[in-house]
């Protein structure tokens, strides 16, 4: 009995998997004594297995049930508790129990106990733990120095991590890299090198675990020039890059856009698993090539294993959003669905974005509704949504749900819920959600910004747009064209042109939407030549234009009475076929003109796609009408009667306590209906009542003057 008893304790220590650690617990149990069975040697060993195998609730099972615990008992389960993050505050539970009944922590304790106030980067019970270490003498200990350094480097602390650095005698790989991990995850690359020329000056190699900080840091901060520098010093020291390494390797050249390299790293790869495969379908989502990433994962969908967990098709679902949902959207959604994943926080994030790109804001809905724990990026993935959509009541309604329950907003759901006040029109609610963005400190970031800008000149404010941008310190492209675009929907051209100027000297490089600002504003300003400038300076800068730059091309050579040229620029556009609005201004200049024959045929382009279009009718009656072609006029007009009785109702909305209220011709199904036609009968009496005093002035004005006349005669 004893050698079964002492091979069963062996092979505690050689078991990685739970369910072989449940076997042998079993086993245990029925093949020694009772109080073999309750000895704190044999439970001791248990507890470590199930801590080894990532359970520790089954090792707080054996714990809770030993009759007798020792010191070794808490550390062991203090240990297994401070490698899982999630559960960390549980080894800080019971290093206090292990005080309260009177055990002394050693070495192990603390070890473990620092790891845990690193994983929870608890800065404060990490001070708490050293002072603790400092009174029971373990200072000297070079695993709890490698601890402390670690705890200081991971909750950011550098300066105390290197003074614990600097009091460490003789110093290993461990601690060199606990000291280089916390340069590099507080983005200070340059030192992170230093020390890792210092480590290997000193006689430390450095290991597989150093080159993965250093990819992953390169690939985090976007420095393609140093990964590659890692990726030659990994080359040239011939140390094996097992499959962590080569992940990160994979990673770093995704994140920094080179998935040419990446797909090579990848390809040689000899065992991938599963997060070589998200990083590799996520490198190609993220660059822009969606096909790719799912031919990608229909290939692993092939394969026996491994299997796609909620990280694959959240970035599979990613992939898809730049095609229609139902090409390939939809169909994984199906597939997400039968392997259970529906209600994932991340699947359910990138479905509702892909939902909305397609503009199915229903489906959207959907899915937001099956997700019961929503976090920030959900609601924000709404109200951006929505917002995007020209939805922006309802991105409002869910900006204020989501403050009510108590999520923190963050600067992507201030812009959002910020932009749909812009394009409401609704200053007051802007003006309360800046107060709110004021209150949280995120009015200084830069999405915010932005749409304070656009937001603040789209009602009307422009003072405050202009205070707003020139508090921002070093405004992105974002900010600049929020403010260009602001000065241009006043029809300020000069102001719009300057600040077109500005953008230039900071170096930085106009994209579509900056353009589209600057041809508004000379359409606007009747800037012919400067607006024929910027649109070859736009095609000779690689930027092609859309139909919207095509429309505003249109809009400017219209007014300038060019209308030749404009239909020969909407000929020349790739949108002629389909794109009306060009096509109905060049037919409201041919109006002001009196050009009938090009405005004919730009009538005859809009009915061709849209036969019942009003609003070309009556422009196509007009142009008759100046022309003096009257037989057509009559005709046009019986059209348009006809056409009139089908009409939909247009909209009109106003802000009132809070609330945007939506009303529409002939509508009567406002809750308020009866109050707000009895308050528009008072404003009618109110307005009619000076009206007729206006009117009746004159009459007793002259009354009162014949009567001084006939006073006069008499007198």
């Amino acid at each position: 009995m004893p050698q079964l008893y002492e091979a069963l304790i062996q092979k505690c220590i050689s078991i990685t998997t739970l369910k072989k650690a449940r076997r042998l617990h079993a086993l245990i149990l029925t093949t020694t004594t009772v109080d073999d069975a309750q000895s704190p040697y044999l439970n001791n060993n248990l507890i470590s297995l199930y801590a080894r195998c990532g359970s520790p609730s089954d090792a707080q099972v054996v714990f809770d049930k030993m009759p007798q615990r020792n010191t070794v008992s808490f550390n062991a389960l203090i240990a297994g508790y401070s490698r899982i993050q999630k559960r960390a505050v549980s080894a800080l539970e019971l290093f206090h129990q292990m005080e309260n009944e009177g055990l002394r922590p050693n070495g192990s304790t603390c070890t473990s106990v620092l790891q845990a106030c690193s994983s929870l980067e608890d800065r404060f019970m990490g001070e708490l733990c050293h002072a603790q270490v400092l009174k029971l003498g373990f200072l000297n200990e070079t695993r709890v120095q490698t601890s402390l350094l670690g705890m200081y480097s991971n909750c950011g602390d550098m300066e105390a991590a290197r003074e614990v650095f600097s009091c460490i005698g003789e110093r290993d790989v461990v601690a060199w890299n606990s000291l280089i991990y916390g340069n590099l995850k507080n983005d200070n690359i340059n030192e992170g090198f230093y020390l890792s020329s210092a480590m290997v000056r000193s006689g430390v190699s450095r290991t597989q675990f150093t080159y993965s900080m250093f990819l992953n840091a390169c690939g985090r901060l976007g420095e393609y020039s140093c990964g590659q520098v890692i990726h030659a010093q990994l080359i040239v020291s011939n140390v094996l890059a097992d499959l962590p390494l080569q992940n990160s390797l994979l990673d770093m050249y995704s994140s920094c856009g080179d998935m040419k390299t990446a797909f090579d790293v990848f390809d040689r790869m000899e065992n991938m698993d599963l997060v070589s495969w998200n990083s590799i379908i996520s490198g190609y989502s993220e660059n822009g090539d969606g096909e790719m990433a799912i031919n990608l994962f229909l290939e692993l969908l092939g394969m026996s294993l491994p299997k796609p967990d909620e990280y694959t098709f959240a970035a599979i679902v990613s992939a898809t959003s730049s095609f229609p949902a139902s090409d390939y959207g939809k169909p994984i959604h199906a597939q997400i669905v039968r392997q259970g994943f529906e209600r994932s926080i991340f699947v359910g994030s990138t479905l509702v974005s892909m939902y909305f790109k397609s503009g199915e804001t229903e489906s959207a809905q959907q899915v937001f509704n099956l997700i019961s724990k929503k976090d920030v990026v959900i609601w924000t993935e709404m109200i951006v949504g929505h917002s995007r959509l020209a939805e922006g009541e309802r991105a409002i309604k869910f900006f204020y749900d989501m403050c009510g329950e108590g999520h923190k907003i963050d600067s992507f759901a201030l812009s959002g819920v910020i932009s749909a006040c812009a394009d409401l029109s609704i200053l007051r609610q802007g003006e309360m959600i800046h107060s709110q963005a004021v209150k949280t400190g995120l009015d200084v970031e830069m999405p915010v910004c932005g749409s304070l800008v656009n937001m603040y000149a789209k009602n009307g404010v422009l003072p405050a747009a202009q205070s707003i941008f020139s508090q921002v310190p070093v405004p992105d492209l974002k900010c600049w064209n929020s403010m260009l675009g602001g000065y241009s929907y006043h029809g300020l051209a000069v102001e719009a042109l300057k600040i077109f100027e500005e953008i230039l000297n900071h170096g930085l490089k106009p994209d579509a939407v900056t353009f589209l600002s600057l041809l508004s504003a000379c359409s606007y300003g009747g800037l012919v030549e400067r607006g024929k400038f910027l649109w070859g300076y736009m095609k000779d800068n690689g930027l092609l234009p859309g139909p919207r730059h095509y429309s505003c091309m249109v809009c400017l050579l219209s007014r300038a009475g060019l209308v030749d040229e404009a239909e020969e620029m909407i000929n020349e556009s790739r949108f002629s076929a389909d794109h009306l609005e060009s096509w109905r201004t060049l037919l409201s200049s041919c109006v002001v003109n009196r050009n009938l024959e090009v405005g004919i045929r730009a009538a005859e382009e809009v009915l061709r796609l849209d036969s019942e279009d009003t609003a070309t009718h009556v422009l196509l009656s007009n142009l008759y009408a100046v022309t003096g072609r009257w037989d057509y006029v009559a005709e046009m007009r019986k059209k348009m009667r006809r056409l009139v009785l089908g009409k939909d109702p247009g909209l009109s909305w106003i802000e009132a306590k809070n609330n945007v209220h939506v009303f529409s011709s002939g509508d009567q199904s406002h809750p308020e209906f009866d109050e707000a036609k009895a308050e528009l009968h008072r404003l009618q009496s109110n307005m009619i009542k000076p009206i007729i005093d206006e009117l009746i002035q004159p009459w007793n004005l002259h009354s009162q003057t014949s009567d001084m006349l006939e006073f006069t005669s008499v007198a």
